[in-house]
């Protein structure tokens, strides 16, 4: 904590707008959140809960969902602005005007409506689309937000909306899936209620933690698809909810940039004898945190979008995408703080890995810092999830026999002009903005993709069996994009049948982001018969994405070509402002464009 021992106040130097806009994410600003939301688009904890008598263990959380025929609205302008969220001032974009982006919650069953502008117009003028993140889109594959995959850019000065439905419950994000966009600031946090699996008092609502670099993102792009590039690019700082301080003596000799110490934290309050909810979301472009509050355990009770069998840790892991939920009981007296502490791992590239922020207890003097001790829980540096044992879906399901079963390995070369990318399955991949896997797909029935579209028809497989084996050293977060797969086995070295601890098919864990650790593997499972579409199965950190680390899933082809997934109009129009751009203005699509 050097940057804080010349430091006895946590009263920041910079004010709230200038760290981060028009957001109030990581201040006593920020909103609790309510047990539901009322139908007319308020809150109401108390009564009318829109599930009824539905619970966590005994209903089905894919095909339960009640029709609530609710449907809630925002409309989103993302544009570049100017902030210092770390004190270092430094060019980004945003969803109206605020970074971290703005909440949309919905209950159980809603559907979600959301007007996303481009307003990127200033040079260089950038398309840009929002994704989901672990929202299933059954029946509306297009509404996914992958450009090049599921739709076009949106081009700028134009306009789509996303119309979908909260099939599951929990809390996740969204982000911008051009290029590596998101790591410029595009993202924010979606929180949908549903039944709990456990009780507690308060809901403190979103706290996303992220990697963060003061160079552009595109420049980051830039030097990592650059001849040469030996693999790894260090990020300058880590935050929580958009916050941290930075040392600005360390600025690289000849750096100019504006820049201000002691900039501010994120601040929390916990109330004495309260149980407090927390919703953890990683939502950074490479690395794996470890997230902890000094004297406080944790009550695990989420992982991504699937409520499981509570535990108990004192450290969460997560990898990028990943979410977690817990419950903390607030034993701490009034006038007391503690710190939260989220650590990006040693097994991530990070030249200044330590984010705090500050936990008060009613009648803490808020400006103080808190002298609380961080748990003797030593990094074991591998990166890995939390053990498969812990970590049982509340919720039981019963795993379905594999129709088919391939690898999909993961291995890097250097490729004739020297460009560092990545194998997936044998290939790096790259998508056509101009002509999205899934249109084509239905235009063109059971045309033939390039082979550096990485597309793999599935057909008619009901559940198809995947061993992920990594022959290189770092972690990796896979991410399936339509699905929440069955985590059947993680470990070290090869999968191997004959010599690999038995497959967990008795209620496996089911995620939408695991991790594959160095050197090691994931099997996994996935039922392919449930969701027709194209469907992005790749590695979440941005930079390895972006050098090709990506599988497109091609579920159910057949049924893609029927009445009910006839592309809508504006998904084509949205092609056709791209189109009209692209003729204008030349993308610089420097790297795969995922």
């Amino acid at each position: 904590m050097g940057f804080l021992e010349a430091c006895c106040s946590l009263m920041g130097e910079l004010s709230s707008s200038a760290q981060n806009g028009k957001s109030k994410w990581g201040t006593f600003f920020a909103p609790t959140l309510p047990l539901w939301m009322m139908s007319n688009g308020g809150r109401d904890g108390y009564k009318n809960c829109p599930w009824g008598n539905q619970l966590a263990k005994t209903y089905n959380p894919y095909t339960d969902a009640p029709h609530t025929i609710v449907t809630r609205k925002y409309d989103f302008n993302i544009s570049r602005g100017v902030i210092a969220p770390d004190g270092y001032e430094k060019r980004v974009i945003l969803v109206n005007d605020q970074y971290p982006g703005p909440l949309i919650e919905a209950n159980w069953g809603d559907y979600i409506e959301v007007k996303v502008t481009n307003s990127i117009e200033d040079e260089p003028p950038e398309g840009t689309a929002l994704h989901w993140h672990g929202f299933l889109q059954s029946g509306t594959p297009w509404m996914d937000g992958v450009p090049g995959v599921t739709q076009c850019p949106i081009a700028p000065g134009k306009s789509f909306t996303y119309r979908f439905r909260a099939e599951l419950y929990g809390t996740s994000w969204y982000h911008s899936h051009y290029s590596a966009q998101y790591a410029g600031g595009l993202h924010g946090p979606i929180v949908v209620y549903g039944p709990r699996n456990v009780e507690y008092d308060v809901d403190l609502g979103p706290i996303m933690v992220n990697d963060w670099w003061h160079k552009d993102y595109y420049e980051v792009v830039k030097e990592v698809m650059a001849p040469g590039f030996a693999g790894k690019t260090y990020s300058d700082n880590n935050l929580i909810n958009g916050k941290m301080n930075f040392n600005c003596s360390t600025k690289a000799a000849g750096d100019n940039t504006r820049c201000t110490d002691n900039a501010g934290l994120s601040k929390f309050k916990f109330q004495s004898g309260k149980s407090h909810r927390l919703r953890f979301i990683n939502a950074g472009a490479e690395g794996t945190q470890r997230i902890s509050i000094d004297g406080h355990n944790m009550t695990v009770i989420a992982n991504d979008f699937v409520s499981i069998e509570p535990y108990d840790t004192q450290v969460v892991t997560l990898g990028v995408g990943q979410r977690v939920d817990v419950v903390v009981h607030a034993h701490g007296k009034p006038g007391s703080s503690a710190w939260l502490r989220a650590n990006l791992t040693s097994c991530s590239t990070a030249t200044q890995p330590l984010a705090l922020a500050a936990v008060y207890y009613e009648d803490a003097d808020e400006n103080t810092m808190p002298k609380s001790t961080a748990w003797n829980v030593p990094d074991p540096g591998t990166c890995a999830n939390d053990d498969l044992a812990l970590t049982e879906p509340y919720f039981p399901m019963t795993l379905p026999e594999p129709t088919f079963t391939h690898h999909m390995d993961i291995s890097n070369f250097h490729n004739a002009s020297n460009n560092f990318l990545w194998k997936f399955g044998g290939v790096s991949a790259t998508v056509n903005y101009n002509n999205p896997t899934l249109l084509r797909s239905q235009d063109m029935a059971h045309g033939q993709f390039k082979p550096e579209a990485n597309l793999i028809n599935y057909g008619t497989n009901s559940s198809v069996r995947i061993i992920i084996n990594n022959s290189g050293p770092g972690p990796h977060p896979i991410h399936a994009h339509g699905l929440n797969m069955y985590v059947l086995a993680a470990g070290p070295g090869n999968y191997s049948e004959a010599e690999s601890p038995p497959l967990n098919t008795r209620n496996p864990m089911r995620r939408d982001v695991q991790m594959v650790t160095g050197n090691g593997h994931i099997v996994v499972q996935f039922d392919t018969s449930k969701n027709p579409g194209v469907w992005p199965l790749h590695c979440h950190v941005a930079w390895h994405s972006s050098a090709g680390f990506f599988a497109q899933m091609l579920f159910r082809p057949d049924q893609l070509q029927t009445r009910p997934f006839t592309v809508p109009y504006d998904v084509r129009q949205t092609c056709r402002d791209w189109s009209a751009f692209t003729n204008q203005t030349v993308p610089d699509q420097i790297d795969s464009g995922l």
